[in-house]
């Protein structure tokens, strides 16, 4: 009886070891600090703000702070405000697209004039509330230089005419954020493939008809973003402007009233932190309706701000 042996080596087998915990949580354990503090900070002022919005003097309310709001005629003035506001947004992106698409074309000189437009939307707003509040005085200087033109009869109040001020406070917005779109725009366009273009051409196809059916269609989300960025801007961040430019009164009159201002002026001038704290529940609840209907729609489209 014969028996035969395995001369093959025997190879020790080894266990990959199990990964630690921290290995296991990824990035969690280095931003959960910075994620707490925020949460902490958010969570804490949200939850202080709605306890105020139900409350007068520490007794406990209910709706009726946001019945008083409601019934405000002021809050409702400047409500209307910032949705006459909103109509400032298709300007923006129209004009930021044009002036995008006239970059991309023109090419020489492209990053000096880039660098040139994007600079107003750096710029701090109180500095920008301050000097055009100068510029566009009576006797500024806008009204010196339309004089100077032989334009005189063109000359305005521009913000000390009611019917004007709150238009001639959009126009100042619109000249400052109109530099985020051109850079946004302007991005996105150099990132399209040029063949398209040339072959667009080569059918025939002038410039206008090669941006309006090949360019905008491949920027549809980010347009969209754009615009609830810049609706966000016209809802809820527009008080530095009129602040500083009316001298935190939205004068003259109530023209130039908008939420935020209302809400400064009711908590520390008129001395009604809970009425204040309801204005700004409301104000929060429709930037927040902006939002969800941004990534509702976005989502729906299967869509990246890129798209």
């Amino acid at each position: 009886m014969s028996t035969t042996t395995d001369s093959r080596p025997v190879v020790p087998t080894t266990t990959r070891p199990r990964p630690s915990l921290i290995h296991r949580l990824g990035p969690l354990p280095w931003v959960a600090p910075a994620a707490a503090a925020l949460l902490f900070v958010f969570a804490y002022s949200m939850v202080e703000l709605l306890n105020q919005s139900f409350r007068y003097q520490g007794a406990w309310v209910g709706l009726e702070n946001f019945k008083l709001v409601l019934a405000d005629p002021l809050f409702r003035t400047a409500i209307w405000h910032n949705a006459l506001l909103l109509l400032a947004v298709p300007v923006l992106v129209a004009f930021a697209l044009a002036v995008a698409i006239l970059l991309y074309e023109t090419r020489r000189g492209m990053v000096a004039y880039r660098a040139i437009l994007f600079l107003p939307y750096i710029l701090p707003i109180p500095v920008i509330g301050v000097v055009f509040g100068q510029l566009l005085q009576l006797n500024g200087a806008f009204n010196g230089a339309l004089d100077g033109l032989g334009l005189g009869g063109l000359t305005q109040d521009w913000l000390g005419n009611p019917r004007l001020a709150l238009w001639t406070m959009a126009a100042v917005i619109i000249w400052k954020e109109v530099g985020f779109g051109i850079v946004l725009f302007l991005a996105r366009m150099l990132s399209l493939p040029e063949d398209v273009y040339e072959a667009a051409k080569l059918d025939g196809a002038s410039t206008f008809r090669s941006h309006l059916h090949i360019t905008i269609p491949q920027m549809k989300g980010l347009v969209f973003f754009y615009v609830i960025s810049e609706a966000i801007v016209m809802v809820s961040w527009v008080f530095n402007y009129a602040y500083v430019m009316t001298n935190g009164q939205g004068g003259p009159g109530t023209s130039t009233v908008v939420a935020e201002l209302y809400i400064y002026r009711t908590a520390f001038q008129d001395g009604a932190p809970e009425l204040a704290s309801a204005s700004a529940v409301l104000l929060f609840l429709s930037t927040l309706v902006l939002i969800v209907g941004f990534f509702r729609v976005q989502r729906a489209q299967g869509g990246t701000f890129g798209d």
